[in-house]
């Protein structure tokens, strides 16, 4: 596994395999509460044949384990773009994904991006309610042991890696602090989106079911879709589910992609 990060603005961006030479679009992908850049690598070696694949590296985590983690929504979507200009990459369409918290920071990303005038070609917003529906902030006083018992309800880690205390130790800190910044996070008041926006959830995730996800399609004046798969929160990357959900990508970032509204189960509509 490579890593570019020496010409894509530094620590904040990834570029796991190189970029094809006439990309169809760009997808900028951004991690989940406690995830880092590593988890979206199968996603980024599956489309790298039609898609420009970035990914978000958040401090806190990984090569950067010893830098502070940002526990506000909107800083941490103004530190990504950011570092996302700084290449000046705006030759190719952009496409933003994030799942769970990655989803929060993906829309303010959006919407930064239109007050600029720049168009997003799509907004994927996987495993999170709508941005004006509040979240639960009761893990914001919960101990270490039920901080671990709800990632692993989640489907997120390994159980038995999370009794060892020195993953836990390494876990634990991002993860608070991304906890912290997803339940004290306030959607501003702001004009709909215009982007082509598309919501995944998983049907037995826990935390997010069709109704809070259908408050996605409130935020944008474009096109809007919530394809709902087989799984838990982290269905995206379950080995039933991972080839259906890069097919989606790829369809919807290489081709013209719904003009409508629907709501679908899996692959039960044709991609």
């Amino acid at each position: 596994m490579t890593t570019d990060t020496g010409s894509r603005a530094g620590r904040w961006l990834c570029g796991f395999h190189p970029a094809p030479r006439r990309p169809t679009s760009r997808l900028l992908m951004l991690p989940h509460a406690g995830g880092s850049a590593s988890f979206y690598f199968p996603f980024s070696e599956a489309l790298s044949g039609d898609v420009d694949v970035l990914v978000a590296q958040y401090p806190g985590r990984q090569e950067r384990h010893r830098e502070p983690s940002i526990t506000d929504i909107q800083e941490l979507a103004v530190a990504v773009l950011a570092a996302l200009t700084a290449d000046g990459l705006d030759d190719v369409p952009l496409a933003l994904f994030g799942h769970s918290m990655g989803a929060l920071v993906a829309y303010e990303m959006a919407g930064l991006l239109e007050e600029r005038g720049v168009p997003v070609a799509r907004l994927f917003v996987s495993g999170c309610r709508g941005a004006a529906v509040p979240d639960d902030p009761r893990r914001l006083h919960a101990d270490d042991d039920a901080l671990m018992a709800e990632l692993a309800a989640m489907g997120g880690t390994d159980v038995e890696l999370l009794s060892h205390p020195d993953i836990r130790q390494m876990v634990l800190p991002p993860l608070r602090a991304d906890f912290r910044a997803v339940e004290t996070y306030s959607h501003r008041p702001r004009q709909p989106l215009r982007v082509p926006m598309t919501a995944l959830i998983g049907d037995m995730d826990p935390r997010v079911r069709p109704g809070t996800a259908e408050a996605w399609s409130e935020l944008t004046l474009g096109s809007y879709e919530l394809r709902i798969f087989h799984g838990d929160h982290f269905f995206l990357v379950a080995p039933g589910t991972f080839g259906e959900v890069v097919r989606l990508l790829r369809d919807r970032l290489t081709g013209p992609g719904p003009s409508t509204t629907h709501i679908s189960h899996g692959e039960e509509e044709a991609l």
